[in-house]
């Protein structure tokens, strides 16, 4: 935990004041909070030198979820970290990877990243310092006072404000940054999850899940760079659209649900009449 205040707020305080030089190597803010890295990759070889090198010194577990890459991914990871956890993923898809990510977790946090240098995993401390400070669930935003990107093209940026007010107003939730997916979390938290979509709308239901469940959730400031080699498998409008199919399709097995326990509830009741008739009359 924390010692006070202080320490707390330098942790979240805005990613250019957090760091110091380019490099420095990053420590966890308790030695008692064991931390399962997860990262999806999928021919990201030329970008994890940059990745792995960033990652806190104390970190408890590093996985790596490869996603059937034709490159040297796995041997570049063994490499550089020859205490990395290979999954070799059997499905494809950004929600299947890490499904099977937290499945090999045994850290008491989870904190998930990319592979390809756009998330800072220098920022893991400020995440793992919003959990100790007593949040469930810590989300990465990018619109948060001291976060940011330079990735953020106007159709990504309008997209995410959409999805981020409709969740918002569905969920009564205050989310700043829906589409992000630096996140990390109590292990604890994982059945709530239930990760059951393949793509990249796993970080939407994500979200939406914890919002149901009523879990504490804090957003840290985060500042999402361009990925540095490579071409992403993200398409801004095909995602965009199954990240609404995934809240739409969400809000009604919510809704089906609520009937059911309804119709249920009504016909204990009128078994328990009944019941109650037939002893007494």
């Amino acid at each position: 935990m924390p010692d006070n205040d202080s320490q707390l707020d330098a942790l979240l305080s805005p990613a250019g004041e957090l760091f110091g030089s380019e490099g420095r190597s990053v420590h966890l803010t308790s030695a008692d909070v064991r931390v399962s890295a997860v990262i999806p990759a999928r021919n990201e070889a030329r970008n994890l030198a940059y990745v792995f090198g960033r990652l806190p010194a104390d970190l408890h577990q590093l996985i790596l979820v490869d996603g059937h890459s034709t490159d040297d991914t796995i041997a570049q990871a063994r490499r550089l970290r020859p205490d990395v956890e290979i999954v070799a993923q059997r499905g494809r898809g950004k929600g299947d990877a890490l499904s099977e990510g937290f499945a090999a977790c045994t850290g008491d946090v989870i904190a998930m990243l990319d592979a390809d240098g756009s998330t800072d995993p220098r920022e893991i401390p400020r995440f793992v310092a919003a959990l100790c400070a007593g949040a469930d669930f810590v989300k990465g935003s990018r619109y948060a006072q001291g976060g940011g990107s330079s990735d953020l093209t106007p159709p990504r940026r309008f997209g995410n404000a959409l999805l981020c007010w409709l969740v918002n107003t569905l969920y009564g939730t205050s989310y700043t940054d829906l589409c992000y997916g630096y996140n990390a979390f109590w292990r604890r938290c994982l059945p709530y999850i239930r990760l059951d979509v393949p793509g990249f709308e796993v970080e939407t239901l994500i979200n939406v899940r914890i919002a149901r469940a009523g879990l504490v959730v804090h957003e840290v400031p985060s500042f999402e760079r361009p990925r540095l080699e490579g071409t992403s498998n993200l398409k801004a409008v095909r995602d965009g659209l199954l990240i609404l199919r995934t809240i739409g399709l969400e809000r009604l097995r919510i809704s089906q649900r609520h009937a059911l326990r309804r119709h249920r509830d009504t016909h204990l009741a009128a078994l328990s009449t009944l019941l109650r008739g037939t002893r007494f009359g």
